[in-house]
């Protein structure tokens, strides 16, 4: 095993530490492919429910469209200005829509609880408002990569 690696693992997050982090962080980075096989990156706000990442995106948006089209996706959270205090995650899966597209408000039990986590976190409010503009997708990711170099300081 190279110095690299062994590294890489000393600088990972605990479990609880990437639910801290991917919990409290407001924005992440979007990476999508078009059908043409241009790639696409944007933010966009999320909430984290310990196991998904919930997206309640634009669905008249070229990210919409690229995750309609092929749902493999990548999604970066960082934070941190000094080399020193970078730290971060990458997730990647493949998304799943949930509700109504876009989104009105129809019941659907699946988004009660990330309705309520992103309400709270991004508008100070109890409960989601619908604009007919936007609507849901989670990312359960099948691979997770993480680092925070402020962990260094202890190696």
């Amino acid at each position: 095993m190279t110095g690299t690696q062994r590294r890489g693992r000393k600088i990972m997050m605990t479990s609880q530490e990437l639910d801290t982090f991917l919990t409290e962080q407001r924005t992440c980075r979007v990476a999508t492919v078009s059908a043409d096989g241009t790639p696409h990156v944007s933010p966009l706000w999320f909430v984290w429910d310990g196991t998904s990442m919930w997206f309640y995106s634009l669905a008249r948006s070229r990210r919409w469209a690229d995750l309609r089209a092929d749902g493999r996706v990548a999604v970066a959270v960082d934070a941190g200005e000094g080399y020193g205090e970078l730290r971060g995650v990458e997730l990647s899966g493949r998304i799943e829509f949930v509700g109504e597209s876009p989104r009105t408000g129809e019941p659907c039990p699946e988004l009660g609880a990330p309705e309520r986590l992103f309400a709270r976190k991004n508008f100070e409010m109890d409960e989601m408002f619908h604009d007919g503009r936007h609507a849901w997708a989670r990312l359960t990711p099948d691979k997770i990569a993480s680092w925070d170099f402020r962990k260094l300081a202890d190696l």
